[in-house]
């Protein structure tokens, strides 16, 4: 260590430690996406006995991205199309370089006044962003999956306060039953959420979807009619398959003849549809819930981690999460503070790179940022499903395609590893209504069209190496 810690030598260790940054970041467009160290050479290279004596900074951050390189996913880049994972547009980049710079916890404002102004000027344009009531409050998560655990805390809240029963002082133990209905297609994240707060993983009663994935209102009925009590529904914008929409406005339609039942939308990718003119219709009536859940490192594009969960009642947001100690400096006027709105107190300041980001794209930018994955999902789609054997079996809704190969489990699953080899693009494989199926996802911002025509060729070039490989009787 030297006298001074913040000198020349801590200089020269961030300007290279840039320059090695800007070069994986150039290299992105032909690097080959799938990682190409297998396990027992990046232990090699990575795993090994903690010294005694420590070694220069520069020397270590040349050795992890020396070393380390290899085993990278290049899902930053622009034919990464596997698990909805979105790239990080440059501002919000460099803005999140500038949250590690500053450091600082931000649970209260009195730790960071800036950064909370910020994160409190990005809550006002993400609830106009995503069609929100602007009394909405918003708190910024790890993730979706965080997301789902404080609007379903807020929801248990809510429906146990209208029996008289006050959870978050008095716990589960005698409490009412909660009932909770989903879809059949809910996203796991959902029944982890449930299983976190207690109200059980498995119990949440499945309303029937339709052969897209979206939840049927006639089902949705029919399951509302065997809950007495305390009552959530768990609806979807976006499903991680197809990337169906719920019929919102229905729904939202029938858990108003139930009042005191809360409507809760899994949005993690689909709600972002509500910032585009064209795609808004998809999320028609998402208002009139009563929690949100979505991603800002999906479909904004920001670096992980970014989740984002809006209720509609603050008092009971800020109920179900609130923490206090005497060491606390709390607001006494009309600051916010972010530990109000998630279950963290001590936090980075993820809000930064979402505030970059809305900042440097405006409204305009956002819309053309879904629009464009759309758009790119759908060529993808169009050209897959020229070719002999390969069939679309999703109607392309956003930014989701679903692919079967053959109508053979075997070939499917063939060909997904075969792409995933061939370093031209990475995606994944999934499982449809039974069936093997290659799911592309188009989320990242510097993904073109000559991105989307590459890829679909390096798909189908593998398609063909696998109906060449197989028997005949498994062609297609």
């Amino acid at each position: 260590m030297t006298d001074d810690p913040w000198g020349d030598e801590t200089a020269a260790l961030l300007r290279r430690t840039a320059e090695l940054a800007n070069e994986y970041l150039s290299g992105l467009p032909e690097r080959h996406v799938a990682p190409q160290a297998s396990l027992p050479a990046l232990r090699e290279a990575l795993a090994f006995d903690l010294p005694d004596r420590g070694e220069p900074p520069q020397q270590v951050i040349e050795a992890i991205v020396r070393d380390g390189d290899p085993g990278v996913m290049a899902s930053a880049g622009p034919r990464f199309f596997g698990f909805v994972i979105g790239g990080s547009l440059p501002a919000a980049l460099a803005a999140d370089w500038m949250t590690s710079t500053w450091d600082q916890n931000l649970g209260l404002y009195v730790l960071g006044p800036s950064y909370a102004v910020m994160e409190e000027t990005a809550v006002r344009w993400l609830l106009e962003l995503l069609g929100l009531p602007p009394t909405a409050s918003l708190g910024l998560t790890t993730g979706c999956q965080m997301a789902h655990f404080v609007a379903l805390a807020a929801a248990r809240r809510a429906v146990l306060l209208r029996e008289g029963w006050d959870v978050e002082s008095q716990g589960l133990n005698g409490a009412p039953e909660v009932h909770v209905v989903g879809g059949g297609e809910a996203h796991i994240t959902i029944s982890i959420a449930l299983q976190m707060l207690g109200l059980g993983a498995e119990r949440m009663k499945r309303a029937a979807a339709d052969e897209q994935g979206r939840m049927r209102s006639d089902a949705l009925r029919e399951a509302l009619a065997t809950c007495h009590g305390p009552t959530i529904v768990c609806a979807q914008a976006g499903n991680v398959n197809t990337g169906a929409f719920d019929p919102l406005d229905e729904i939202a339609d029938i858990v108003a003849e139930r009042p005191g039942t809360w409507l809760h939308v899994d949005g993690a990718f689909g709600l972002w549809a509500a910032a585009s003119p064209g795609l808004r219709h998809l999320v028609r009536g998402v208002e009139r819930a009563d929690s949100w859940a979505t991603d800002a490192h999906k479909s904004l594009n920001v670096p992980y981690d970014s989740g984002i969960v809006a209720v509609s009642d603050p008092a009971v947001h800020r109920a179900a999460m609130m923490m206090n100690a005497a060491y606390l400096v709390q607001r006494e006027g009309d600051q916010r503070d972010p530990s109000d709105w998630v279950p963290e107190f001590s936090r980075r300041g993820r809000g930064l790179a979402i505030y970059a980001a809305l900042r440097s794209l405006g409204r305009d930018g956002v819309s053309e940022l879904i629009e464009r994955s759309f758009q790119l999902a759908r060529r993808m789609a169009q050209g897959l499903s020229a070719a002999p054997g390969v069939e679309v079996l999703n109607e392309v809704a956003l930014n989701q395609v679903l692919v079967r190969f053959g109508d053979d489990d075997a070939l499917t699953r063939d060909v997904v590893r075969r792409v995933q080899e061939d370093g031209t693009c990475w995606l994944s494989g999934s499982v449809w209504q039974g069936r093997a199926v290659m799911r592309i996802s188009v989320s990242n911002w510097s993904t073109r069209e000559t991105d989307a025509d590459i890829s679909t060729g390096a798909i189908l070039r593998c398609w063909e190496a696998a109906r060449s490989a197989a028997p005949a009787t498994a062609q297609g």
